[in-house]
């Protein structure tokens, strides 16, 4: 679903990490989301809400006037993002699997839901209860992600392969709901698979795409796209059903990612 706070979180994303750390002004960033229908009042809320959380911090921006940076933390987990949103490669069975075998003390139940709803968020998959179970390529993610939050005391990672007795694609299909993540993906393509047609209907033509509409069609792609990669934990091919998505949905965000990124920042920094 998409909500003001997401978008500001992805308008950071894709142009808010530059060499020099260099903050959005507040009026900057009304303007910016007054492009994909975010009124001032939400913009001023939701920047409230993440500085509160620790992700924004207050920063003076190049004109002097008031702005937001991101945190530390909040860069981490953005460029943790990235491996899965830009730099993805193609999964291979070989590469066994990651394993988080956690166990919370009923005192503090709170962390455990925490805890789950982390994993879950991460692309984990129920093996069994307090067995969580993800392809091996997000193990860096996870160590990150539950130091973050100070989870990684209750929890021990393991990497292996699985064994039996059922065969690994049957038991994929109880770890994970495959057939919501399937939607997931038919959703993003529902919406956006329609605009790269548009843009790549306009051809040659069109070599220099208007800044302010590359910017609205990438950021609002990416918004949808970025939560794709954490519901869908990127399984072996030879595990998912034959008409899986997933490839489809991915390669029509990368060609819009192609041809629309860079345009749109014209339109971020003129």
């Amino acid at each position: 679903m998409r909500t003001p706070r997401s978008l500001i979180v992805t308008l950071y994303g894709a142009y808010g990490r530059p060499p020099d750390g260099a903050p959005f002004a507040v009026s900057e960033l009304i303007r910016l989301l007054h492009a994909v229908g975010v009124d001032a009042p939400s913009v001023r809320s939701c920047v409230s809400r993440l500085k509160r959380r620790g992700l924004l911090v207050a920063a003076r921006a190049a004109d002097g006037s008031a702005g937001y940076a991101l945190s530390p933390d909040a860069r981490q987990l953005l460029d943790d993002g990235d491996r899965r949103i830009y730099r993805r490669r193609g999964p291979r069975l070989s590469d066994g699997w990651v394993l988080a075998v956690f166990s919370v003390p009923e005192a503090e139940r709170n962390k455990r839901h925490l805890l789950r709803s982390r994993l879950a968020r991460l692309g984990f998959g129920t093996a069994a209860p307090g067995v969580w179970i993800a392809p091996a390529g997000l193990y860096e993610e996870t160590r990150h992600t539950l130091q973050r939050l100070g989870l990684a005391p209750y929890v021990d990672l393991f990497r292996g392969e699985h064994l039996g007795f059922a065969a690994t694609r049957e038991a994929v299909a109880r770890w994970w709901d495959l057939a919501a993540v399937a939607r997931l993906h038919h959703e993003f393509l529902e919406l956006h698979e329609p605009v790269l047609r548009d843009w790549e209907a306009s051809g040659d033509a069109d070599e220099a795409p208007r800044p302010q509409t590359a910017y609205r069609d990438y950021l609002l792609a990416l918004d949808s796209w970025r939560q794709l990669p954490y519901a869908d934990p990127g399984l072996p091919p030879e595990l998912l059903p034959g008409d899986w998505p997933g490839g489809r949905s991915a390669e029509v965000f990368d060609r819009l990612h192609e041809r629309l990124r860079d345009a749109g920042e014209r339109y971020v920094r003129p």
